[in-house]
């Protein structure tokens, strides 16, 4: 019998395809093909540079097994293993008497936590069914922009997909593969942009999707996708994510903390709850430079309060004080303990890593005032379907 051993995997429904673990891993372990993101189990030694990095907790994922799941099997998953019964093999005279498979078994669950978890009443995802061998052709229907500031310039782009199908929820993620080579002759990778329009489209029925891209200074994928025509046809991938989706309960009521693109999939969360005519109501907080930088605030000041609350934070106001959506959430304080409270809470924070620990300090110190502690509340949401954070 082979003695029991730790290997990491990634889990392929939650995976978005940004590669990121695979550029960050020192040891060349991660690679990829068109189907799937995977850890080669000979190379890894467990160093955990690829968690942090991970937008999803994909990349957080342990089996004990005797014989390791070969590159191959991995390019096949469409769904991680569960895990198997695994028996110690017999214990030698100089070995510990403690059970070897149970302490790998603990080690391995225990990861490095901050994995997420789908709301229980979330729609079920359809995911990766579109890969880089065999992208979706869609042609753009529309390329607005939405910002007034010379230097943030961020645009609504509308993509048909015509008769293909492509089923997309809310706070799922597509990726675009930019057209040419890179300076290897190989093609693009994709980049990944989170869906901005509702499952059923920009329109009801429709089933187009939109994105919100920000133009970057030398960025490929963003100034290819902000010089786009309409008319003109664009290669996709995906859909990706299967956390970060809406819970299909009228009730809940969603907590929404962004800064600027960071704020597509609210937007699709808002107009969906629209359309189903949720009761929950949502509290949103949504930082940016300026009113000039911040995407769909004219759209936004439309929606009523009773559907959703707007905290529209500005940090770059000439002659005003600069505040952060941490800084808000501090100020709302009474109101955000009493949704802490509430277990028909969701809790979703989507935008540039930079604002993770802000957040993360206000809502410790928010729970603190009413007697919680905020690591314990965010596992237990976390474990509930209710936590989702999305960085980058």
């Amino acid at each position: 019998m082979n003695a029991p051993v730790k290997q990491h995997l990634i889990d392929p429904e939650i995976c978005i395809r940004c590669y990121t673990c695979e550029m960050t891993c020192p040891l060349n372990a991660i690679e990829h093909d068109d189907n799937n993101v995977v850890v080669n189990a000979d190379i890894c030694n467990f160093c955990m540079d690829c968690i942090p990095v991970c937008p999803t907790g994909s990349i957080d994922e342990w089996r004990v097994v005797e014989t390791p799941y070969t590159l191959e099997q991995q390019y096949e998953f469409e769904e991680l293993p569960e895990q198997e019964d695994i028996e110690a093999a017999p214990a030698s005279a100089d070995q510990s008497a403690a059970d070897p498979v149970a302490a790998l078994l603990a080690e391995a669950h225990a990861g490095a936590g901050g994995k997420a978890k789908a709301p229980v009443s979330s729609a079920k995802p359809t995911v990766n069914m579109y890969t880089l061998g065999k992208p979706a052709t869609m042609k753009v229907q529309g390329n607005y922009r939405l910002t007034d500031d010379p230097d943030h310039d961020v645009r609504h782009i509308i993509l048909d997909p015509g008769g293909v199908p492509f089923p997309v929820l809310e706070g799922q993620s597509v990726g675009i593969i930019p057209p040419g080579t890179d300076e290897d002759g190989k093609a693009h990778l994709p980049r990944l942009y989170s869906v901005s329009s509702p499952r059923d489209g920009e329109r009801p029925g429709y089933h187009n999707i939109s994105l919100t891209v920000k133009r970057e200074d030398k960025g490929l994928a963003s100034n290819y996708l902000c010089d786009l025509k309409q008319g003109e046809d664009v290669q996709v991938t995906g859909p990706f994510g299967a956390t970060f989706l809406l819970p299909s309960k009228p009730d809940a009521h969603l907590l929404l903390i962004c800064t600027g693109t960071g704020s597509a999939p609210m937007r699709a969360f808002t107009m969906q709850r629209q359309r189903s005519g949720a009761t929950g109501g949502m509290t949103m907080f949504f930082g940016a430079r300026t009113p000039e930088s911040l995407p769909y605030f004219g759209p936004l000041k439309k929606v009523p309060e009773a559907i959703l609350k707007q905290h529209l934070v500005f940090s770059r106001v000439p002659d005003q004080a600069k505040e952060y959506v941490q800084d808000r959430m501090i100020a709302q304080e009474d109101a955000i303990a009493d949704m802490l409270q509430d277990d028909r809470t969701h809790i979703y924070i989507c935008g540039l890593r930079g604002m993770e620990e802000g957040v993360e300090k206000a809502l410790t110190s928010i729970a603190e005032s009413v007697g919680i502690q905020w690591i314990n509340q965010r596992d237990v949401m976390r474990e509930d379907g209710r936590y989702h954070v999305e960085t980058y």
